[in-house]
């Protein structure tokens, strides 16, 4: 067996990867995640596409060692996914039905906690022994690593640290999952985005290069205080805060020897670091205050990267 496929998927594509076992990445494809239908369409997309793959390489199945899946949504340790809403799937075994479909081992994980093991492996984690990596995106993922194992936990949510509470007023603000005063509504990149927005009405006579943006998002925030503006500096502020917190308390439950930064909003480099750590280390507990801090660095392939190592693992539980 010489070869694996890593998918990552995604609300709007699939990414597949195609691996050697020594963990080259041989081949990257996209194709369209079908959530119609109650999403009935995307595994048997997948699995086409893995034959198409097999084919134009002569590649027989005897060859793959086996498939490593990331979705967006709660995995537990047998496969059993609960409910991802963005692929409108219910309660179902993504182990059985993918492995029904490929004839191949299928080892499913949540999309955070695989990029997290790719970037444990081949990224910004690599050479730690744990690893507590924090995805700064749409929302704010969470997944930690020990000795090369995702902690899904008993529900498979381990480490979902976006869904801290850190607003607890009767006018916190409402969160997807159905809770109020989440930290990803205040810190993610569509937070920032949004509440950049809200402040320049509730503000309407204070000057700022935010009003000339086309589109005010996290970047535009971002660059607007790169360019010393005062607004966008307080609300960066705000965020670094909200974030210190949330990845404090990420640490005091599992006390990575490394937190790894990821995500969109992970572009903006050193100036987040040099943002974060100061929060983190005030809101910390005083033993663990200096728990190292670094960058991912394999950008939108770390899913599939970590999927890889997942199919190393599926081979292993055969």
């Amino acid at each position: 067996m010489n070869y694996a496929f890593g998918i990552d998927v995604g609300g709007t594509t699939v990414k597949l990867g195609f691996f050697s076992r020594e963990g080259v990445l041989l081949e990257k494809w996209e194709i369209p995640t079908r959530p119609e239908d109650g999403g009935s369409a995307i595994l048997p997309d997948i699995a086409r596409s893995i034959d198409d793959c097999l084919a134009r390489r002569s590649v027989g199945r005897r060859e793959i060692i086996g498939v490593g899946i990331g979705v967006p949504g709660p995995v537990d340790d047998d496969g059993n996914v609960n409910c991802c809403v963005n692929l409108n799937w219910g309660v179902f075994n993504l182990h059985q039905t993918l492995g029904a479909l490929t004839g191949l081992p299928v080892k499913a994980g949540n999309d955070a906690n695989v990029a997290a093991l790719g970037e444990y492996y081949d990224g910004g984690g690599r050479g730690s022994r744990s690893m507590l990596m924090v995805t700064l995106g749409t929302g704010i993922g969470g997944g930690f690593i020990w000795d090369g194992k995702i902690l899904n936990g008993a529900h498979g949510v381990g480490c979902e640290i976006g869904h801290l509470c850190v607003d607890f007023s009767p006018d916190a603000e409402s969160c997807t999952c159905g809770k109020r005063g989440c930290a990803e509504q205040y810190a993610s990149a569509r937070a920032l985005g949004r509440i950049a927005r809200r402040a320049l009405l509730e503000e309407p006579e204070r000057p700022s290069l935010l009003r000339q943006a086309e589109e005010v998002s996290a970047r535009t925030v971002f660059d607007c205080a790169a360019r010393e503006d005062s607004l966008a500096a307080e609300l960066l502020e705000r965020v670094f805060d909200v974030l210190g917190l949330t990845i404090a308390g990420g640490c005091c439950m599992v006390d990575p020897e490394l937190v790894v930064l990821g995500g969109g909003m992970s572009k903006a480099g050193q100036v987040l670091l040099d943002g974060v750590l100061p929060r983190f280390r005030h809101h910390m507990f005083h033993a663990c205050k200096d728990t190292k801090f670094a960058l991912a660095t394999l950008g939108n392939d770390a899913g599939i990267f970590g999927c890889f190592h997942l199919a190393l693992q599926a081979a292993q539980d055969v």
